[in-house]
Formats: structure tokens, C-alpha cells, sequence
């Protein structure tokens, strides 16, 4: 069974995201980061201020980007989500990123993972 705690991560982890992909990533950073912001996805800045620009940046020159959140798993201080990214052109994207949380339920530190979605697939089966 999964606590509450969990719970209440995973929702603020898919609520960040949300905000921040859809155009206000400063709003996201002041609800949901705690004292810290360790990135590790190679194209942001440590910290939040990097983050808020970067994603300001995105925001800018790809109107129109859509998210679903296909998965979201909570384990200890992590979560993962696991999208479905739709951008301008309709390139098409499978997103997986980690959240780390510190003990007040802040974000603290990031990883991702991004591939886009081919035209065709050796398999017959989606990538969700």
C-alpha cells in the first residue's frame, strides 16, 4: 500500500512538471523546490534559476507543446514519470524523469531520460 507521503509526492512531481512545461516554471520552482536543485540533465544549469530560464526558453519557442503523464511511480524519496510529449511539428516524444524529494516533500534533484518516438518500430507494441 502506498502512504500518503508517496502520494502527496507524486502529485507535487506531475503539478511541478506540469506548471513548469506549460509556461511557468517560476511559479513551479516556488511551490514545489525546496532549499537546493541539483539537475542533472546536461542542457540546464544547476539550481532554479537556470531551470526557470530554460524552461521560459521552451516556452517561448515551442507554443503549443502538449504533456500526458502516462506513469508516475513513488518509492522512498523518488519519483519517476514516465510522459508522452507532443511537440510543434508533431515530433513526438517518451520522457522519463526522476524527482528526488527532501524530508519537507521539496524537489531537490533531477534526472531525465528523452527519446523520440520513431515512425516505425521493430515490435508491435507502443513505448508506453
Amino acid at each position: 500500500m502506498i502512504s500518503d507521503t508517496l502520494k502527496q509526492n507524486k502529485a507535487n512531481a506531475i503539478a511541478f512538471y506540469e506548471m513548469a512545461y506549460n509556461g511557468n516554471p517560476k511559479k513551479a520552482v516556488e511551490l514545489y523546490v525546496g532549499a537546493e536543485y541539483i539537475q542533472h540533465n546536461p542542457l540546464v544549469g544547476d539550481g532554479t534559476q537556470p531551470f526557470i530560464d530554460y524552461f521560459n526558453r521552451m516556452a517561448s519557442e515551442y507554443p503549443g507543446k502538449s504533456i500526458e503523464f502516462v506513469r508516475a511511480i513513488a518509492e522512498d524519496d523518488l519519483v519517476a514519470l514516465h510522459t508522452h510529449q507532443i511537440w510543434p511539428g508533431n515530433d513526438q516524444y517518451v520522457t522519463m524523469d526522476f524527482f528526488r524529494f527532501d524530508n519537507n516533500g521539496k524537489i531537490v534533484e533531477h534526472w531525465d531520460a528523452m527519446q523520440q518516438i520513431p515512425d516505425t518500430s521493430a515490435n508491435n507494441n507502443t513505448m508506453y
